[in-house]
């Protein structure tokens, strides 16, 4: 992986492909490896860029409570170091959270946005209360236990069933997660803002994808907005993990999302 400095932490991201750059930031406990199924589908065509986010991964996990606002402003930081003036940015779960902040406050260096398996709400009291119990787990207990916790639910039952090493892969990524990482982008998401409001006033190319079968982000939490610029799409027999569960056709509609961008670009 290649290596670029955010407030003097060290930034891990790998790229593949040539074209118009888009970025693929992953869910919470993850690392780029989540996307290993989507990025050769997508690099044919596009520049593919995936960084590990702050506290995972191989990134710099700094110690104490990270904000989603830092961590866009990391992938920021990463686009200067790479000079990139414009791409599409694309993030799951934890990811879509960055996305939108991102959104917020840089929308000038953006062609579009997606969010897959994501949404603006903001955490619940009964979620906010769940991140606690995480970071108490996690303290107490250690990542491995709370990743073996965690990752079942990510799949629908059927998929856990039949891929039992999809489940592997990801309880090995996590694994990977640093307890005082995992701990503080906890904190980072339950103290996440409202922002439903970016999807809706945004002007950009939007895309939401939603599981069929997500039980962590049901579609209607998805499905905020409904207008011309937003293209929402339904991952048939999909959980949380499209990425696994249904790459290819998570793929197709990132790809046919990116190519409508493409074409109205093209016409201006």
């Amino acid at each position: 992986m290649e290596k670029v400095l955010c407030d003097g932490y060290t930034l891990c991201y790998a790229e593949q492909g040539q074209g118009e750059p888009i970025v693929l930031l992953h869910g919470y406990c993850g690392s780029s490896e989540y996307w290993d199924k989507v990025v050769p589908l997508l690099s044919d065509k596009y520049r593919v860029i995936v960084p590990d986010l702050r506290g995972h991964g191989h990134s710099d996990a700094p110690l104490g409570a990270y904000s989603i606002e830092q961590m866009a402003d990391d992938v920021m930081k990463l686009l200067d170091e790479l000079k990139i003036d414009k791409v599409t940015l694309f993030g799951h779960s934890l990811g879509g959270y960055i996305t939108l902040s991102f959104t917020q406050r840089y929308a000038s260096r953006l062609n579009g946005f997606g969010l897959i398996h994501s949404t603006g709400f903001p955490d619940s009291d009964e979620a906010k209360e769940k991140r606690l119990n995480a970071i108490s787990t996690i303290q107490s207990e250690g990542i491995t236990t709370f990743i073996d916790g965690m990752v079942p639910g990510l799949f629908t039952p059927e998929n856990a069933e039949s891929n039992p090493e999809f489940i592997q892969k990801v309880k090995e990524i996590g694994y990977q997660t640093p307890p005082q990482g995992a701990a503080g982008v906890a904190l980072a998401m339950r103290e996440r803002p409202d922002r439903r409001d970016v999807i809706s006033a945004s002007v950009l190319p939007i895309l939401l994808v939603a599981g069929e079968k997500d039980k962590l982000i049901p579609a209607e939490k998805t499905f905020t907005v409904d207008k011309p610029n937003v293209t929402q799409a339904v991952i048939a027999g999909a959980g949380h993990m499209s990425m696994f569960e249904a790459p290819e056709e998570l793929a197709k509609v990132m790809k046919a999302y990116l190519e409508n961008i493409s074409s109205a670009a093209d016409k201006k």
